[in-house]
Order: structure tokens, then C-alpha cells, then sequence
């Protein structure tokens, strides 16, 4: 392109190393000074007493003859539960898995280090447990579950419980918590506990729901004082079979008691529902109300 009649054409652009340099060095003081202004902001609006709870992560695996993103494996929270969890104020951090391949080793951060410094460790939904898990084959090849994800939360597990913090279980969580303690799973409501109502629903999903009946005289039934029955919603294929040991079971569900609710019975706090109850809607008095449940948990993570 030629410059216009009576005019000098501009000089060609030169970007030269030095210019670069200063350019990074503008750029790591803004990075720093955005992340002292971060740093201030949360100092100012969040008290040192701020809990700090972790989420265990779902697993994307790669995909077969996959491109981008779905050929990499992913670690991500399902938003719901992390929104959940943050309605009492509360800062959440996923927990990743650490693995040798990874730029940081085991060696270098180690699941004990986020047992050490959060103050609590909520299991969410996802995959099934691996029947392999529990010393079983998979009586259908769909039901193979996720066996990398079982072996990092079950570790997970146990490095909260050894440190004494509270653990939250949901869905999967619930079966995962009684895997590792030692109990066995039904594979399949429908095909192993023929009888049994409907647990999962593909078209209504998280809106199907069914009654549930607490322990009389258990913790659970203490955080609604007054009621016996209740509603929630029902999205699992697995349940608990055979419970592990040091825990006991808190709630049915009605008529067929499938278990839906599980406690530990040693030191320290652990308990998991087979609802979600980070879906129920709290303007929705058909469905239990997910609060009391949240709250016994962070007052736990508290050491109220």
C-alpha cells in the first residue's frame, strides 16, 4: 500500500526485545497489582472466620477419536452444589486429582495439604462407584463406573477424616462414603431390587422425587423436629446394599427402604444423602428443605 500524494509514508513498526521486556514487565506489575487489589477486596468483605470448604471434582475422561477439549481429561464442579455450599458465605475450592503426568507431582502437593487447610469436604454427584471398588464385576458393561475417580476420593476421604473434618456426601457421595467404609452397593435398583419404586426418572430427572422416612431419634430426624416423612428428589440407579462399617443408616425411602441417608458413627463428622439436596428449591414446600442439612455441616466444619 502506497502512501497518499503529498504525504511521508510511516516507518515500518519494529518490536524489539527490549520493547517486549518492558511490556512483560507492565504486564506481571498489573497481574500483581490486580492481585493485591483482589487480595484487599476479600480482606475487606470476608472475616479471617470465612470457611473454606472443598469440593471433590467430577472426571471427564477423554473421548475415543476425540478433538480439543474433549480429547483432554477435565476436573470441574457441577454448579449447583459449589452455589450451594456458597449460600452460607462460604469459599469453596474444587480438590483436583494430582497425578505423576501432571506439572505438579504428588511429591510436590499431596491430598493431605487440602485436608490440612480446608475446613470441611463435600462429595458431589456424578458417576457411578465401580463395582471393582467393592470387589464386584459389572453385571452391565454401562455400569463399569469410574474407578480413577473412586480411588481419589476414597484417599480424599480419609485424609479429612484423619484431620478431623467434616464430610458431606451426596448421591454418589453417599454410596462412595459406604464403599470406603467397607459396604457393598446394588448395582441396579431396577434389576436387583425388582420391588422397588422408581429411583430415577430420564425424562423428569432431578424433578422426580419420592417419600423418605428418617430414624426415629437420629440426627437427622432431630433437624426437623416434628416430622416423620418427607419428600425428595430421586436420580440414582445404584444404591446402598450391604452399609460399612462405623456408620448406620438415618433414612428410607417409603414403602421399599432403599437406604437414603447415612451417618458415621466414630469420631468426627460424616454424613451423606442419596438426594440432592443442593437441587431441592427452597420456595418449594413439596421437597424437603435442604437448609438444616447444610447448616448441621458447616457448624460441624465450624467445630460448633
Amino acid at each position: 500500500m502506497t502512501a497518499a500524494p503529498g504525504k511521508r509514508a510511516a516507518p515500518p513498526l519494529r518490536f524489539t526485545s527490549e520493547d517486549a521486556a518492558q511490556a512483560g514487565r507492565k504486564g506481571w506489575r498489573a497481574l500483581l497489582a490486580g492481585s493485591r487489589s483482589l487480595r484487599d477486596f476479600l480482606a475487606r468483605r470476608l472475616p479471617a472466620s470465612t470457611l473454606k470448604i472443598g469440593i471433590s471434582a467430577r472426571l471427564f475422561h477423554p473421548q475415543p477419536d476425540a478433538k480439543g477439549i474433549q480429547s483432554r481429561t477435565l476436573q470441574y464442579l457441577e454448579q449447583s452444589a459449589a452455589h450451594w455450599v456458597m449460600s452460607r458465605n462460604v469459599l469453596v475450592f474444587m480438590v483436583p486429582t494430582v497425578d505423576k503426568d501432571s506439572l505438579l507431582h504428588r511429591s510436590d502437593i499431596r491430598l493431605a495439604d487440602y485436608a490440612r487447610y480446608l475446613d470441611g469436604l463435600v462429595f458431589q454427584g456424578g458417576a457411578d462407584v465401580a463395582p471393582t471398588t467393592y470387589n464386584e464385576q459389572p453385571l452391565n458393561p454401562e455400569w463399569a463406573g469410574d474407578r480413577l475417580r473412586d480411588v481419589y476420593e476414597i484417599e480424599l476421604l480419609h485424609e479429612f477424616v484423619e484431620a478431623g473434618k467434616p464430610v458431606l456426601g451426596i448421591c454418589r457421595g453417599a454410596q462412595l462414603i459406604n464403599v470406603a467404609f467397607g459396604g457393598t452397593l446394588y448395582q441396579d435398583v431396577k434389576m436387583q431390587l425388582p420391588d422397588a419404586g422408581e429411583h430415577l426418572d430420564d425424562q423428569q430427572f432431578e424433578k422426580h422425587s419420592h417419600e423418605i422416612e428418617f430414624d426415629p431419634g437420629s440426627a437427622l430426624a432431630k433437624l426437623y423436629p416434628g416430622v416423620q416423612r418427607a419428600r425428595v428428589n430421586s436420580i440414582h440407579h445404584q444404591s446402598i446394599r450391604s452399609i460399612g462399617r462405623n456408620l448406620k443408616v438415618e433414612a428410607w425411602s417409603t414403602p421399599d427402604k432403599v437406604i437414603e441417608a447415612i451417618r458415621g458413627t466414630g469420631k468426627g463428622y460424616v454424613f451423606a444423602t442419596q438426594w440432592h439436596p443442593e437441587f431441592h428449591n427452597p420456595g418449594d414446600d413439596r421437597l424437603l428443605d435442604s437448609a438444616p442439612i447444610l447448616d448441621e455441616f458447616l457448624h460441624a466444619a465450624r467445630g460448633d
